[in-house]
């Protein structure tokens, strides 16, 4: 699970506000002042029923079954997780059932990128805009589907478009961690 940005300083998603380009998440574009789905790119993300909100604490987030389609160079966002035990990524790993050290190469995939845990132990590379690039294991999902809970340490779902990579991985990459998320590229290693 992630740290998300403020709802103020978040990217819209379907049918969410937006007054430019940058405003909508994934591969989403700003038409008539609403996130919605590229006909350039022909992405069918919200013309396939889009998003089912999920209610929490009085908040509605969306959540997704799918991420965008992955290329030898798919755009993404990193975001920082804590993968140790009592950390925000909440109970142990998906694929191997372990807490695992800030220290690994690690990362988490949105839901649709995970496919199902076929991506379970799988190394993908990652390259940030300085480019710099690292090779990480996948050891997670970044559940876009559910969230709000104990197992997801009360974190909302994840967008579609996350790659949530540990503390070792920010440092390869030369990043930020306070910016908390980043555009990078990914493809699998």
């Amino acid at each position: 699970i992630i740290s998300l940005p403020f709802p103020g300083d978040a990217i819209s998603n379907c049918n969410g506000p937006c007054n430019t380009l940058n405003d909508c998440a994934g591969q989403l574009i700003c038409i008539n002042g609403k996130c919605n789905d590229d006909p350039d790119v022909g992405t069918h993300i919200c013309s396939s029923g889009g998003p089912l909100p999920l209610l929490t604490i009085g908040k509605r987030y969306p959540t997704y079954s799918c991420s965008p389609p992955i290329s030898a160079s798919t755009p993404a966002k990193l975001t920082l997780n804590d993968f140790s035990q009592g950390g925000d990524g909440g109970g142990p790993s998906e694929c191997d059932d372990q807490f695992h050290s800030n220290t690994e190469r690690i990362v988490a995939l949105s839901t649709g990128w995970f496919a199902r845990k076929s991506r379970c132990l799988k190394m993908i590379r990652i390259q940030a805009s300085n480019g710099r690039s690292v090779i990480a294991k996948v050891v997670d999902e970044c559940d876009s589907t559910r969230g709000c809970d104990e197992e997801h340490a009360g974190q909302p779902p994840c967008p579609n478009n996350i790659v949530d990579g540990s503390d070792a991985v920010w440092k390869a990459l030369g990043l930020n961690q306070d910016l908390g998320v980043v555009d990078v590229t990914w493809s699998m290693a």
